[in-house]
């Protein structure tokens, strides 16, 4: 089964959080697209709701918004995801994925659309370190 690293940024702090994702939450998102709103209560975020904002797969290769297919491709790039120009004008044959989501990914941007109850720092805090006694 797919296994997904979801990088989750919260605009209001700036923040981002990691969510390892397997089974059948991960499931959930295969065959969504570049642009697409998610429930994220399946992630461990109840009330949430995040848009997908993109992503790349195992061997880094990034996926572009604009593209309507799910594998990867060699296109010829100008400028946006996937390939910065050094000079005007320049434009290079580039690997990219389609905008779809498939088992191949590996990481998935998103970002925080609607917020829940309970606040996100709270459900990411890392527990603290019990006191030592002496």
């Amino acid at each position: 089964m797919a296994e997904f690293k979801i990088v989750l940024s919260d605009q209001k702090t700036g923040r981002s959080y990691k969510v390892d994702v397997g089974g059948g939450a991960a499931g959930a998102l295969i065959g969504k697209r570049i642009g697409d709103e998610v429930d994220a209560g399946i992630f461990g975020l109840p009330g949430y709701r995040m848009e997908i904002t993109g992503g790349s797969d195992r061997n880094g290769t990034p996926a572009r918004r604009n593209l309507p297919f799910a594998g990867r491709r060699k296109i010829l790039l100008s400028g946006g995801a996937g390939f910065k120009p050094a000079r005007e004008g320049q434009r290079r044959r580039k690997s990219i994925r389609g905008n779809e989501i498939t088992a191949d990914f590996v990481q998935v941007n998103a970002r925080v659309v609607h917020y829940g109850e309970k606040p996100i720092e709270d459900i990411f805090a890392k527990p603290a370190a019990e006191e030592k006694k002496e």
